[in-house]
């Protein structure tokens, strides 16, 4: 019986470090569980940075393309706009040399109009003393040479008024166009 009891004794201190060496086991195995978990945890936490990185540099990319699309817009933008401006500035100047030529033409057609006014009353008082003798309706040319006399003062008058008309001291001269003719100064505008 001294024997049972002592292998009985040896077999429960032989479970007792069994036991004990199966809790180390257990708890060795649960350590290393625990540091693959956060080998896991760890790679994953890298990986999600790297990843991020990435992210970041290609949102930096699009950012600064688009930045640099904007800035070759804004050039082109002004290149045109300049360039419209010049045209304004061309047209605005066309306009103005010819609203010009346009008040001279006008000044010319009032004095051309006036002239064939001048002209027309002179061939119906010419015409009046042809048809009608002196004018007063009799027809016999009564009047005698006060009639003549006054058709000849017409007809020089008239004559001095053409030779004042084509002269080239007369400013409304349409046979002297040297004035209106020459080209406008142009001035150059840029934006």
């Amino acid at each position: 019986m001294a024997m049972a009891m002592a292998m009985a004794m040896a077999s429960s201190s032989g479970n007792c470090s069994s036991g004990t060496r199966s809790r180390t086991q257990i708890q060795n195995s649960s350590n290393s569980g625990e540091e693959l978990q956060q080998v896991v945890m760890d790679e994953r936490k890298r990986k999600r940075m790297e990843s991020n990185r990435e992210s970041a540099k290609r949102s930096r990319m699009r950012k600064q393309k688009h930045l640099d699309d904007l800035m070759a817009q804004v050039a082109q933008l002004r290149s045109e706009n300049c360039q419209i401006l010049s045209t304004i500035n061309i047209t605005t100047q066309r306009y103005l040399d010819v609203e010009a030529d346009n008040s001279v033409l006008r000044a010319q057609m009032v004095e051309l109009s006036q002239r064939l006014d001048s002209l027309n009353d002179i061939l119906n008082f010419i015409n009046s003393f042809n048809g009608n003798g002196n004018g007063n309706g009799n027809g016999n040319g009564g009047g005698g040479h006060h009639g003549d006399a006054q058709m000849e003062y017409c007809i020089a008058d008239a004559a001095d008024y053409s030779s004042f008309m084509i002269s080239n001291n007369n400013p409304w001269n349409i046979m002297n166009m040297s004035a209106i003719s020459q080209p406008a100064p142009h001035h150059g505008f840029c934006c």
